[in-house]
């Protein structure tokens, strides 16, 4: 998969979120799902979407029955991988320790997510020779 199929705008990705957490979805599904989010989108839009992520790769459809039913081709982690590997790069130089010293001084992190991080360390320590 090329670089720029897993480049999402926002709309793309509330798409992708949905199918992540519950699919196998037809189009109506996933509008409805988003409706109830808050958003206020017209089938066809939602339709354009869905196209333009299986034309990315991201999604694949069959024909159930009367509709399309879409299912994600990329996990939620490679995503997550992809946009953090370029935020990196964008930001920091592709250097992940002053993005990690950058979160931890935020205070956004939850004290099970610090917990994590700790762990995380250590074992990295540990395996140092």
């Amino acid at each position: 998969m090329a670089r720029h199929d897993l480049e999402l705008g926002e709309a793309e990705l509330g798409v992708m979120r949905v199918l992540w957490d519950r699919s196998p979805l037809t189009v109506r599904d996933v509008l409805d799902r988003l409706n109830e989010q808050g958003r206020d989108l017209a089938y066809t839009t939602v339709q354009t979407f869905l196209t333009r992520l299986e034309r990315k790769g991201c999604v694949s459809s069959d024909k159930g029955g009367a509709a399309f039913v879409y299912r994600p081709r990329v996990s939620r982690e490679q995503v997550a991988r992809r946009r953090v590997g370029d935020l990196l790069d964008e930001l920091f130089d592709g250097a992940a320790g002053p993005m990690v010293l950058h979160l931890v001084e935020s205070g956004r992190l939850s004290d099970e997510e610090l917990s994590q991080v700790r762990r995380l360390i250590r074992d990295l320590d540990s395996k140092r020779p």
